[in-house]
């Protein structure tokens, strides 16, 4: 017999999944649509020369790729090179090549919506999925903190209208993390180990990543923890982080975050934004601002993000400023199901025709309900036995109006 399951990592949502899925998609794009952001779409398909390309750090090592075609793959056999395309693993990259394959096209500042699935050959778990959905929002050409100021209230605000209310978002950026790198006296190729370290503190503990810094680097690991401590239990950790790196810190980065701290926190209606110098996010594209969201309760963030001003530049030849955000759309799905939310959907009407009714009365019921459809959404069924079950049937699926058409009459159900 064939398998009635789903692939690995993969996974169906009965009608009432779907309709909550699609709930929190509109609600998320509306609120994304109102800060003046455009849906965009990019193929599932991508070719394997840009997923590649060493922009997209570990995911790179997750993509499922295609095989050559027909005589290619014949050829190709021959030469080890037996795949030129691959899924997605995220809609950064993606973004990245519409972009340049469409700049002529598109505003000088250009803000972009996706709202789409991805595939990643990934180990499945709980909250986490081969094939999987996301939600960003990136602006592309405005090189001022505005777009970051901008990413950070749309995204609350998305979150606030989804009922989430007690959001903080952590915000760093790389080039402080290399000034602190630098300031304890790390080299070039020790940093990328370091900020490996760096961001498993919530997972292994402060113990934990002196161990592995002490590793990367005998002798420097003591120092580099306890300036961390010095700032994170500080009553400003930013101030207390400018003083600690001094002139490593560049005017400009300082600059940065302390006006998205300012603005944002006098702007946002919910929520609040916090500096974090233990944040370092995975991606290796990312060149300056880096940004978190957590919800109190939950362990892991809820969406991610930060500027990466070189990534297009690798395609084009010229650099363009860029920064985005993404929702971590299947981890919110899942916990407003755990919290009982449904869907508020009305499913329309529904015409129960009994059985005996002939072609003439079906013709009749066709009619009234093409004219009902005018104003709401129809479905004809006819009665079954059962009439009782049938009846909670399509109660439990939303439908508040149900009719009976009998002997050329249509009746109300109460």
């Amino acid at each position: 017999m064939l398998p009635k399951t789903p692939a690995k990592g993969m996974r169906d949502f009965l009608p009432k999944e779907f309709a909550l899925r699609q709930q929190i998609l509109a609600t998320i794009q509306k609120t994304y649509e109102s800060y003046g952001f455009t849906r965009i779409e990019t193929p599932a398909v991508e070719n394997i020369e840009l997923l590649t390309s060493k922009q997209g750090g570990d995911n790179e090592k997750l993509i499922f790729k295609i095989l050559k075609r027909g005589e290619k793959l014949e050829n190709a056999e021959n030469s080890g090179e037996l795949c030129d395309l691959g899924l997605r693993y995220d809609l950064t990259v993606p973004l990245a090549r519409f972009y340049s394959n469409n700049i002529g096209q598109l505003p000088s500042v250009f803000k972009a919506i996706q709202m789409d699935n991805v595939w990643r050959a990934d180990r499945p778990q709980r909250g986490r999925f081969r094939q999987f959905v996301q939600c960003d929002i990136d602006v592309i050409g405005e090189e001022s903190n505005l777009a970051e100021i901008e990413l950070i209230s749309a995204t609350m605000q998305a979150l606030s209208n989804l009922g989430f209310k007690d959001v903080t978002v952590r915000i760093s950026d790389r080039r402080l993390l290399n000034a602190l790198v630098e300031r304890c006296g790390f080299s070039d190729v020790q940093k990328p180990q370091i900020f490996i370290a760096l961001d498993k503190l919530d997972k292994i503990g402060v113990n934990g990543v002196l161990e592995e810094v002490e590793a990367i680097a005998p002798g420097k690991a003591v120092e580099f923890i306890n300036m961390i401590n010095r700032i994170t239990s500080s009553d400003n950790p930013f101030k207390k982080c400018v003083e600690e790196l001094r002139e490593y810190l560049p005017i400009e980065v300082k600059r940065n975050i302390e006006e998205i701290l300012a603005v944002t926190n006098r702007t946002l209606l919910n929520g609040k934004v916090e500096f974090d110098v233990t944040l370092v996010r995975g991606m290796g594209y990312y060149t300056g601002t880096i940004y978190e969201v957590s919800v109190d309760g939950l362990a892991s963030s809820v969406a991610g993000g930060g500027r990466y001003d070189k990534m297009i530049g690798r395609i084009t030849g010229n650099d363009v400023p860029a920064c985005g955000f993404s929702i971590g759309f299947e981890r919110i799905a899942l916990l407003m199901q755990e919290r009982g939310v449904t869907s508020t959907s009305n499913k329309g009407v529904a015409v129960l025709v009994d059985k005996n009714e002939d072609s003439k009365a079906l013709v009749d019921v066709l009619e009234v309900c093409r004219q009902m459809r005018k104003s709401a959404n129809v479905t004809v069924l006819r009665k079954i036995k059962n009439f009782g079950y049938q009846l909670k049937q399509l109660r439990e699926q939303g439908y508040e109006k149900i009719y009976e058409y009998k002997n050329g009459a249509l009746n109300k159900i109460d």
